[in-house]
């Protein structure tokens, strides 16, 4: 229901002031206007006056820089509504935090909430009002780029994280000034290109759409995040941007959402190359038809500018309908009362570096890392062991990933530098570029090996290598860096392998020539401390891994909730003698590494798991308790996880899923009784008539600290 200024509002606007609030541009058309371009760009020659009547700009932040545009903007524009700034604020505004994925390895929603709420004030305090975050897409396959920016392949871990993000970021509605509105992202199933290859075709059944992909977009809606951006791929034959059954009748009939649906970058435009539209008007009328409410920066919009006075009824009423949301969105983030509104250029350069704002980015970074492999008990290591430092990471300040563009990654501590103010005797050679040998560098790497206890090896990919336009058909290591890693190998010290990367990664080979691995994702602002800090001791490693790690690549599409086959093989797989199995016949169908698994340096074992209430009702959760034990003198978290199996459905059923999480702090030498509930309504599933339901049966419920080793016990559902 719009109020009575936007009511006010739309009775003064012409038809072209009401298609300019529908466009979305970047931040060089003002003066003194830089923003950053993350898609290409082109050249519409719109005219100052389209200029002045545009309702929102990406891109550019900086309170200063944000002032100057909008102090120019609205002594231009006619009725002087005021402009939005939107941006990616993805893991943090200049304090970067870990990838998503990486915090998702947290496996610790009040984490994210925080890293959220952090990034929303400093964001606010540098002009931006919305940022177009969280990216909730389910991802199954790591060769896809933006794997980095999601939170992993569970719908559970994805729902759980995105409410988190979505609460962090706005806060208690109504906004203050220290909140930001958030946009979810990219409507829908972005996550499942074919071949992992971005922008590429999406082919889903709307009852797997439903069953999987569906739920994380859900949460946030029901989150209240108050925009969310259409994706660049087709669904059901239709591209995102055009498909009204996808915006107009699951999005805003079904989810409820009543925000405003923007679209990615020139999406509407590519409706032409799509095939669905021939030009710019008819690519406008689609979208306009499913819903799309800000066109960001195709300028196809702007294409019924000239015709604006032409314009038959239906189509004014669906400019009409999105020029509302757009005001009304204005008025709910507080620009008609003050449009500098946050604004503060000493407060966004105080909290940027700030003691409150550091400490939760090393959190977070120290939280994401996951330990894999941890042979012999090497780690943690001791300050008395000399340290060889190798790798092509060592030196560089690459930690912060894709989607940091406003970090200033010149000023990035190094792993280098982390080390050597910490150890007594630490020796550093790169021994290769990322994807290059180099016989000097190796020769010294060798030598240095030879004199140090142990070998640190920092390895993995630049983080130009991760994020949009960055997939990769191989996700193993370089072959330099895999070769560099087989000669230090044959030294017989103990290597620990420290991995940089934005994707899950065949580890294999890794796997085989390391004594310990340590997958550390694009740790952060902080990280190089943080890594410093769980291979030293100070802190206990505690993150799993928010996707499977694959043996290899064609394994893939490779996860834990897989649905069994009709002819499913053992697990673990023996030989029966029968080959007609579904199986590979030169790779195990297992993963290296599977979802939710991470050690830790304290002996933390489940005791007991006593199912106390085994019949699930309406007003009846399954309830199930948890004896933990840790035996050692390390205090450390965990992640206790809980998953269930429906053994008979309408429909075939996952052979697990996540229902429960929680990450738990475990004192030396102590034991504590957790309490799991799960509710009727967490079992539900889409059946065949593509709705929702609990069915009533046999199920069971698996608990452990990983997807494979689970104690199970079994459960009904009345």
């Amino acid at each position: 229901m719009s109020t009575a200024r936007v009511n006010a509002l739309m009775n003064q606007m012409t038809t072209a002031e009401k298609i300019g609030q529908l466009l979305q541009m970047t931040g060089d058309a003002f003066q003194s206007g830089e923003s950053k371009i993350t898609g290409p760009m082109q050249d519409k020659h719109l005219s100052t006056e389209t200029v002045y009547a545009v309702g929102s700009v990406l891109g550019t932040s900086g309170a200063k820089q944000v002032k100057e545009i909008q102090k120019d903007y609205l002594a231009h524009n006619r009725l002087h509504i005021p402009l939005m700034f939107m941006a990616d604020v993805i893991h943090g505004y200049q304090t970067i935090y870990p990838i998503p994925l990486g915090l998702g390895a947290t496996f610790n929603p009040e984490m994210v909430r925080q890293t959220s709420e952090v990034a929303a004030r400093i964001s606010a305090a540098g002009g931006i009002q919305v940022t177009f975050a969280p990216m909730v897409d389910l991802v199954r396959d790591p060769r896809w780029g933006r794997v980095m920016e999601s939170t992993g392949e569970d719908p559970y871990l994805n729902s759980v994280m995105t409410q988190a993000s979505v609460e962090g970021f706005q806060g208690e509605l109504p906004l203050d000034k220290e909140h930001i509105a958030a946009c979810v992202k990219h409507f829908a199933a972005y996550g499942a290109p074919e071949a992992g290859r971005e922008y590429n075709t999406v082919d889903l059944s709307e009852w797997r759409f439903r069953e999987q992909y569906l739920p994380a977009y859900a949460a946030a809606i029901e989150a209240q995040a108050m925009l969310v951006m259409t994706s660049f791929n087709t669904l059901f034959g239709v591209p995102a941007s055009a498909n009204q059954h996808l915006m107009r009748d699951i999005l805003r009939d079904e989810l409820n959402f009543h925000g405003v649906l923007i679209s990615d970058w020139n999406a509407v435009g590519e409706l032409i190359r799509h095939g669905v539209a021939a030009n710019s008007e008819a690519a406008t009328a689609l979208a306009l038809k499913a819903g799309v409410d800000i066109d960001m920066m195709s300028f196809a919009y702007a294409s019924y500018l000239k015709k604006a006075a032409d314009l038959d009824d239906q189509t004014l009423a669906l400019i009409n309908e999105a020029a509302v949301r757009v005001l009304e969105l204005k008025e709910k983030l507080g620009l008609f009362d003050d449009p500098f509104r946050g604004m503060d250029e000493e407060k966004e350069l105080h909290d940027i570096h700030s003691d409150e704002t550091m400490a939760v980015v090393q959190q977070a970074a120290e939280e994401s890392l996951v330990l894999l492999k941890n042979d012999q008990q090497v780690l943690p290591l001791h300050h008395t062991q000399s340290i060889a430092l190798i790798g092509p990471v060592i030196a560089s300040n690459d930690l912060l990933g894709a989607w940091s563009w406003n970090g200033h990654r010149h000023e990035t501590e190094t792993l280098e530098h982390a080390f050597k103010a910490d150890f007594n005797d630490v020796k550093v050679a790169t021994g290769c570029d990322y994807r290059h040998a180099d016989a000097a560098a190796e020769a010294e790497a060798l030598a240095i090996a030879e004199q140090q206890d142990v070998i640190v090896a920092v390895l993995g990919l630049p983080s130009s290598e991760s994020g949009e336009a960055s997939s990769l058909a191989n996700i193993k290591l370089p072959q330099a860096q895999l070769e560099l890693l087989a000669k230090l190998a044959k030294l017989n010290k103990p290597i620990i392998s420290v991995i940089i990367t934005g994707r899950a990664m065949d580890l294999t080979r890794v796997n085989e020539l390391s004594t310990a691995i340590v997958v550390a994702w694009f740790p952060g602002t902080k990280g190089a401390i943080a890594i410093k800090n769980v291979l030293d001791g100070t802190v206990s490693p505690n993150g799993k891994l928010p996707m499977t790690f694959p043996r290899s690549v064609g394994q893939v599409p490779i996860y834990y909730n897989q649905y069994r086959t009709g002819r499913p093989v053992p697990d673990p797989y023996v030989d029966s003698g029968n080959g007609y199995e579904s199986k590979y016949m030169d790779c195990s169908t297992l993963p290296l590494y599977p979802f939710g698994f991470g050690l830790s340096y304290a002996d933390i074992t489940i005791e007991k798991v006593e199912v106390i209430h085994n019949v699930v009702t309406e007003t009846q959760p399954l309830t199930v308790n948890v004896t933990i034990k840790n035996n050692s003198d390390f205090a450390a978290k965990n992640v206790l996880q809980g998953y269930t199996h429906q053994l008979i459905g309408e429909t075939v059923r996952p052979m697990k899923e996540l229902k429960y999480f929680a990450k738990i702090t475990f004192p030396a030498h102590s034991e504590q009784t957790i309490t799991v509930t799960i509710a009727k309504e967490q079992l539900s599933s889409v059946h065949t008539n593509l709705k929702r339901a609990t069915d009533a049966g046999h199920y069971e419920v698996m608990i452990g600290f990983d997807s494979e080793k689970l104690i199970k016990c079994d459960f009904e559902v009345q």
